[in-house]
């Protein structure tokens, strides 16, 4: 599966600071330390629907990540997959009547497109679940071996208790677990399971639904979280930089994943840092697709709204916050981008480069955002009131906020 064309990043003079963010796993912020490549693992979109503005805020939350990143001039090894397989999807076509496939396709499409218009960084490697089956069916049968995986008529489930470490990403406790697990695509109250919080690692094939060889674990689909296992250590290896996404997949995505990986390698962590963003909402409740209260990057694009207000409306919060898209929202971002491009169109303006370390700075803590946005908004304020004679400003603010915010002035 390929991923979307790459926008230039500008080259800034000087260097970037390294990143100090929030790990779920500590509780706390921790220093990144990247090797001269610096590894990201985010995890990626089912495809039964548009692109929506929640899906969007965690995207430029790890664009970020990898502009500060890039901006140390390290190079970034980033991996995104796609659950282009599962119950969501296949419900989707069922009640569209169309092709499973052809609905994944198309949403996937419309993704890449998305994400090419909000200048996203796209991943090296961009993996298909269902591509990916060849390498999972293996890490399944691996897990039965070790005896951290047993079969419920005909299906794998993964025992949580083979891990040692387990629970130490979302730090949650066993109630808190057990309702999250039932709410977002666990089955807790099966009969039969050793644990109610064990997850699949291998569906049965059903009737009517899509199946593929499993070898000795019969014909079937694989469970959502080896799925990112197989794909993470394919291409990544332990003990990478940073696990990312949205942060409902804490627990149970992020929390199953480092169990299965650390059961499979004997090593942990999976991931040096688990990074999780905030939840948009709309009218008072979290955008979802099960409540139907979404605003469609796609969308605002047709009614012509200019991605790059679209971007700073999304760059405005702190990528950790939970908020709400409203009209104002969205006004602010615009009349932002009209004052910031009125102000980098002059032949010159105040000296930039306290300001490209400004942003620097920001970023560097919890990729503050917002601060960096104040920063630039008060180098415009003074190109406004009383203007400079610097030639080289305007340009190099328009690079810096291209480089390290991805809007494009």
């Amino acid at each position: 599966m390929h991923a979307w064309p790459a926008s230039e990043v500008p080259a800034l003079p000087g260097q970037g600071r390294d990143l100090r963010i929030h790990d779920t796993a500590t509780g706390g912020l921790v220093t990144l330390d990247p090797g001269p490549v610096a590894r990201l693992y985010v995890c990626g979109i089912t495809p039964y629907d548009a692109t929506h503005l929640g899906h969007a805020a965690t995207y430029n939350a790890f664009d970020l990540v990898q502009r500060v990143w890039l901006d140390t001039k390290r190079q970034v090894h980033y991996v995104q997959n796609v659950t282009d397989v599962d119950d969501p999807l296949l419900e989707r076509a069922q009640r569209d009547d169309v092709d499973w496939v052809a609905l994944a396709e198309k949403e996937t499409a419309l993704f890449r497109e998305d994400m090419t218009a909000l200048r996203m960084l796209p991943p090296r490697h961009y993996i298909g679940a269902v591509e990916a089956i060849p390498g999972i069916v293996p890490l399944v049968e691996r897990l039965r071996e070790l005896g951290a995986a047993y079969e419920l008529e005909g299906d794998v489930y993964f025992s949580v208790e083979s891990d040692p470490h387990f629970g130490q990403v979302s730090r949650l406790d066993a109630a808190a677990m057990r309702l999250l697990s039932a709410e977002r695509g666990g089955d807790p109250d099966r009969p039969g399971k050793k644990n109610p919080l064990d997850p699949m690692l291998w569906m049965a094939a059903r009737e009517g639904e899509p199946s593929w060889d499993g070898g000795s674990l019969g014909r079937g689909r694989p469970g959502w979280h080896i799925e990112c296992v197989a794909i993470a250590l394919d291409h990544l290896g332990m003990g990478f930089d940073v696990q990312g996404g949205g942060s409902d997949l804490a627990f149970p995505h992020h929390e199953m994943g480092a169990s299965h990986a650390q059961v499979l390698t004997g090593e942990f962590p999976m991931a040096k840092a688990y990074v999780h963003a905030g939840m948009v909402a709309l009218h008072g409740e979290k955008m979802s697709k099960s409540k139907g209260n979404l605003v469609f990057v796609s969308q605002l694009r047709r009614d012509g709204v200019d991605p790059a207000a679209i971007r700073l409306a999304l760059l405005a919060h702190h990528y950790r916050a939970d908020w709400e898209w409203t009209d104002q929202v969205l006004a602010d971002a615009q009349a932002r981008l009209g004052r910031w491009r009125a102000a980098v169109s002059r032949p010159d303006g105040p000296p930039a480069d306290a300001l490209v370390e400004e942003i620097r700075v920001a970023l560097a803590a919890d990729l503050d955002a917002p601060a960096a946005l104040a920063a630039v908004d008060r180098w415009a304020e003074l190109q406004d009131a009383q203007g400079g004679t610097d030639t080289a400003a305007p340009g190099l603010v328009s690079r810096a906020v291209d480089a390290l915010l991805g809007v494009a002035l």
